[in-house]
């Protein structure tokens, strides 16, 4: 199985950076980006990312905005919302609105990566059912079914 594409999003430099390196080590490739429009520009050239890792308080659009325009424009991206003590509340309505799960910041790095390999798991495996479902139709409307 090839590795899995992550994006991390979140506006706090340092973290992203430390974050990046840990999940590297890790076999996966990450990408990052410092705002939700930045997620959405970078997603644009990247559309095969398998999961989002997208904190939910950032400036300017926040994370439940940026989660709604990535379900809406690439609803196949698993997206795992990163929260603070106190925006629990937001974290559940990201649930609600297509996110893959939410986990605690800081997260223990295991329990990140079980939810990455679970939600680009899904991930795939939507992307398998709809390849089959396009060559069940390909065949059926040529006769070959």
């Amino acid at each position: 199985m090839m590795k899995p594409l992550v994006m991390l999003v979140d506006d706090e430099v340092p973290f992203v950076e430390t974050m990046t390196k840990r999940l590297a080590k890790r076999d996966l490739t990450v990408i990052t980006a410092f705002s939700g429009q930045e997620a959405l520009d970078t997603l644009s050239t990247h559309r095969n990312t398998d999961v989002v890792i997208l904190d939910v308080k950032m400036p300017g659009m926040d994370g439940l905005e940026t989660l709604a325009e990535i379900k809406k424009s690439y609803p196949l991206s698993e997206v795992i919302m990163l929260t603070g003590h106190g925006t629990i509340e937001s974290a559940i309505e990201g649930m609600r609105l297509g996110a893959y799960d939410y986990l605690m910041k800081p997260c223990e790095i295991d329990q990140l990566m079980l939810k990455v390999g679970e939600a680009t798991q899904k991930k795939r495996d939507h992307e398998d059912k709809i390849k089959e479902a396009k060559v069940r139709e390909a065949l059926t409307t040529h006769g070959l079914e």
